[in-house]
């Protein structure tokens, strides 16, 4: 494969999406081929399955359920999309990837970080992003931003200590492997934060 894959990861209500807009946008100017997609979700059927994980009038679902739909609308969004574009050369960022499932579903559901990988190492045929940046600000203040803007999910509705556990297994993982995970101060201004996230991905771009 040709092309550059970057996830974006961290805390519900950091900020990753509005800073991948400005950062797609600056690759665009600098005439790469990107491709942007969220997950869950991406392709007509990972939209549908994140319809069913995220309804809040699903509180009944098991955690087993819920790892299963993860890792079933990421292998959909890695087949049809992910693959063929990184084939094609482009650059294809990611709003989440598997991190996320090790963290929120190994750790918070407390399903086993490893039973977790094994399922979406079978989903997604092993692919591994070349880059994921962690945004890193408290959780507690993340998700108060979020709640506050948006009516929360299922997920952003789990408790505080549901939420603390997944933040503080992002800060072990982010500390463990330092080669594959950046970590950018979410805490910024929005054009400061840009900025440090455009060098990193500039950086991974000329090596």
């Amino acid at each position: 494969m040709n092309g550059k894959f970057i996830v974006f990861e961290g805390p519900d209500g950091s900020g990753k999406t509005t800073i991948i807009k400005k950062v797609k946008e600056l690759l665009e100017n600098k005439d790469y081929s990107i491709s942007y997609y969220r997950e869950p979700g991406g392709t007509s059927i990972s939209e549908k399955i994140r319809s069913i994980i995220i309804d809040n009038d699903n509180y009944m679902m098991d955690a087993k359920t819920e790892a299963l739909l993860f890792a079933s609308s990421r292998a959909q969004l890695v087949a049809e999309k992910i693959t063929p574009d990184l084939k094609e050369g482009k650059i294809v960022i990611c709003d989440r990837f598997v991190m996320s499932s090790l963290l929120y579903q190994g750790l918070g559901r407390a399903l086993g970080v490893d039973n977790i990988k094994t399922i979406n190492d079978f989903a997604t045929g092993g692919l591994k992003p070349d880059l994921t940046l962690f945004f890193n600000i408290d959780y507690k203040t993340a998700l108060e931003r979020k709640r506050a803007n948006f009516s929360p999910d299922r997920l952003e509705n789990e408790d505080f200590s549901f939420h603390k556990t997944i933040f503080d297994g992002y800060m072990k993982m982010a500390d463990l492997y330092k080669d594959e995970i950046k970590k950018v101060d979410a805490r910024k201004s929005i054009e400061d934060l840009t900025e440090d996230v455009i060098n990193i991905i500039y950086q991974l771009l000329e090596d």
